[in-house]
């Protein structure tokens, strides 16, 4: 097998994102073949793959779908493009939710950066809802098979990522003045389960401790020289990269999919909603 571990830096433009700074977390390796080999997926994520496929392409669409909705098109005209079956539950599940954001200025396919190190971090939002008295709303949509344990998403680098980046680089769409960590909330709403969101509220201490672990996990990456392997290797059955680790041939099935499991495909799925807004 060649040779894949020769390059260590990052190009100098790299942006950071949530996905790849939760790709290193997860697998220092993974994270040296994507962002800094940069090289193609060798192999299928999960079995079965059309399905798989199938469904990160639904997943794609129904957040198209919900973006042109907020921006003011017809909620009769874009139901006729949910025309599959996850498609059409997920749509009627989102126009059933009252949201309650009549009087909110919304923000869709939002995107933030800031310097951090040497780089810059970026984060793409699905839905930024700035309340009266400068209290914001980040909604993400999630099109989960299965909805996570809130415990799990808590820790996820997008938690962290999104709520932090509003306070250091969301001033100016709430009209010149800062956001206050205590008037920030996170919301996960899964498309299978619409009547339990997932909600994370911040604070000045939590935002302290995100940035000062965000700036150290960057400056970490910056500075190594070795990507080793995850300990854990259930990960690796859902990884595309597994054949350059000899972590196994056959994907993993999505019936016996984990949360840990989950980290490979959001990442894959964030990565292709950044390159295509």
């Amino acid at each position: 097998m060649a040779d894949h571990t020769q390059k260590t830096a990052l190009p100098p433009t790299f942006n950071f994102s949530q996905s790849s700074l939760q790709d290193y977390t997860d697998c220092a390796r993974r994270f040296q073949l994507r962002y800094i080999e940069q090289l193609h997926w060798p192999a299928v994520e999960t079995e079965p793959v059309l399905e798989n496929e199938h469904h990160q392409q639904e997943g794609r669409l129904f957040h198209r779908l919900v973006q042109q909705h907020l921006i003011g098109l017809p909620a009769e005209k874009l139901t006729q493009l949910a025309n599959t079956a996850n498609l059409s539950r997920w749509w009627t599940n989102y126009l059933q939710t009252d949201f309650n954001l009549g009087i909110a200025k919304k923000f869709t396919e939002l995107t933030l950066s800031a310097p951090i190190g040497q780089n810059r971090l970026l984060a793409k939002y699905d839905l930024v809802a700035i309340l009266p008295g400068g209290r914001a709303l980040i909604y993400d949509w999630k099109t989960y098979q299965k909805r996570p344990r809130d415990e799990w998403m808590a820790v996820r680098l997008q938690t962290r990522v999104y709520r932090a980046m509003l306070v250091l680089a969301g001033t100016y769409l709430n009209d010149g003045k800062p956001f206050e960590p205590e008037g920030i909330e996170m919301i996960y709403w899964y498309a299978n389960a619409p009547s339990d969101p997932a909600r994370f509220p911040y604070d000045t201490t939590h935002y302290t401790r995100d940035w000062e672990t965000l700036t150290g996990l960057v400056q970490k990456i910056s500075n190594h020289q070795h990507f080793p392997l995850t300990d854990d290797d259930k990960r690796c059955a859902y990884c595309p990269y597994r054949s350059y680790c000899n972590r196994g041939i056959e994907a993993g099935s999505t019936e016996e999919m984990e949360e840990t499991s989950l980290s490979g495909i959001d990442s894959d799925f964030e990565q292709i909603a950044e390159i295509e807004y």
